[in-house]
Parts: structure tokens; sequence; C-alpha cells
């Protein structure tokens, strides 16, 4: 932050992602920054942070989370996308389901294993254990696991690949109000649909019939994994390549930027 405040003049936009302590710093520059906000809005932190800065333009990653910010700071929703070569199309021919993401309450593994095991169907899970929640694998998740149910720790993007190349599809069991979901893309990258529990962002980016199913509880997800034949992995991949892309994110942002640039939000 020292840096950026003694080159602060040297740049047209000034794009900020993590945390906002960048807000107080870049004073009249606010107007020509951009902060994407990776993290859910609606808590009281940020609530009183932005009533603080309300002249601080925010990306939001999902109209979701846009819906949380206060008016002043909205500008336009740009979901991730990530690059098209990054992730290569699998058979999903492993006879398995996958789970990725932490070990917490949040991402619910342990209702993921519930709902594959209530379909017939085995399920690989990795990730890491929530540093912020740590007895909850201990609690929730480590009972449940068996030759059936299995974790495989962090995974780099190679096992990821592997994993979900191979996997029948990505069990998205969300409850909270998910700001982005990465996986779910990554997912689709690999031609594998995803099973979305229907929280925060995920009806925008999973297109319920096309690249998965969303569902509004347990019993809704144990319907869908016995339809995942009626997806097509192919369709999959296409809808990956259409909408999520780091090309058409970097398309958004720049867009974004000329706005700014010519005085407007978005």
């Amino acid at each position: 932050m020292e840096e950026l405040r003694l080159a602060v003049d040297n740049f047209d936009i000034i794009h900020c992602h993590g945390e906002f302590f960048h807000a107080a710093l870049l004073g009249d520059r606010r107007r020509h920054s951009v902060t994407t906000i990776h993290w859910r809005v609606d808590e009281l932190d940020r609530e009183l942070f932005f009533a603080s800065f309300p002249d601080l333009p925010a990306a939001a990653i999902s109209a979701a989370q846009n819906a949380m910010l206060p008016p002043a700071n909205r500008t336009r929703v740009v979901h991730h996308g990530i690059a098209r070569d990054r992730y290569a199309a699998g058979p999903g021919e492993g006879g398995y389901l996958a789970f990725i993401g932490r070990m917490t309450d949040q991402k619910r593994p342990d209702r993921a294993i519930r709902a594959a095991r209530a379909a017939g169907w085995k399920i690989k899970l990795a990730g890491t254990v929530d540093v912020g929640n740590p007895l909850y694998f201990e609690r929730e998740v480590a009972p449940l696991l068996g030759p059936d149910a299995v974790y495989e720790g962090p995974l780099d993007d190679a096992g990821k690949q592997q994993l979900l190349q191979d996997a029948g599809a990505l069990l998205f069991p969300v409850d909270w109000p998910e700001p982005f979901g990465l996986v779910m893309i990554e997912s689709m990258a690999c031609g594998t649909p995803v099973i979305a529990w229907n929280k925060g962002s995920v009806s925008e980016i999973v297109e319920d019939g096309a690249s998965g199913f969303i569902v509004e509880d347990d019993v809704e997800a144990v319907s869908a994994i016995r339809r995942l034949g009626d997806l097509d992995r192919g369709v999959v991949r296409q809808r990956f390549e259409a909408r999520f892309t780091s090309e058409r994110m970097a398309a958004d942002y720049i867009a974004l930027y000329r706005s700014l640039l010519a005085g407007r939000a978005g």
C-alpha cells in the first residue's frame, strides 16, 4: 500500500482486491478505482465500511452479491473467468461424484456425502480443513467417511482436473450466500455437470438442465443425481466456453474501466 501511495498518480485506474484498507489511501482517486469483492457483503463490518466510503466503485462477482451492496457503490457485475485451456474436458467415467471446497459449514461437505450415499454413488472430497472452523471436519465430516466417501485432502490444479474429469458430477451443497463459487466453472471446464443448492450466485452460474441442476434441498439433490444421464458433457464444456473464460472477464473489466474514466458508474 505504501508503494501504491507513492505511485498513485501514475495510473489511470487502480483495481484492488482483498480487504478494504486501500479506500482511505486513495482519497479523491477513489472515483477512478475498482474494488472487486471476493467475500460476502451482508455482514455488519461491510455495511459500516461502505457507509463510510459511498464513492468507492465496487465490481460485484455476482448479481446476488451486487444486490447486497449499497446502490452508491455499485458499478457492474463481472463474473469470474478462467483461462480456456486451464482445464480439459474428461469422460466422467470414474464412477463417483466430487466435492471440492473448504471443509466448513458454509460449503457443507457432510451434505454432499449424505446426498451421494442416498443416491447410491461413491464420492471423493477434496479441499482444505477450514482454519476458522477446524472442529467442523472432525465432528461433521470425518465420521461419515468410508469406502464410499473418501477425503483426498487439498489438491493442486492437476489433481483437481483429474478428480473433476473422472467425476459424474460436482456436488455444490453450499449453505451460505455464495458470492460466486469458482469451482463450479472449473467443473464445467472439465465437462462435468454441477448439482448445486440454490444459494447466492448459484442460479447465475448453473444453467439448469444444461450445465447441471439447481436444487432446493437434499431430496431434490438425490433426484438430480439420478438424472445425470439427461445431461451432455459436451454441452457443459460449451457453456463454460461461452460464459466463463478469462477473455470474457477481461473484456468486462476493460468496459468498466472505460466507463469510470468517462465519468459513468458502470
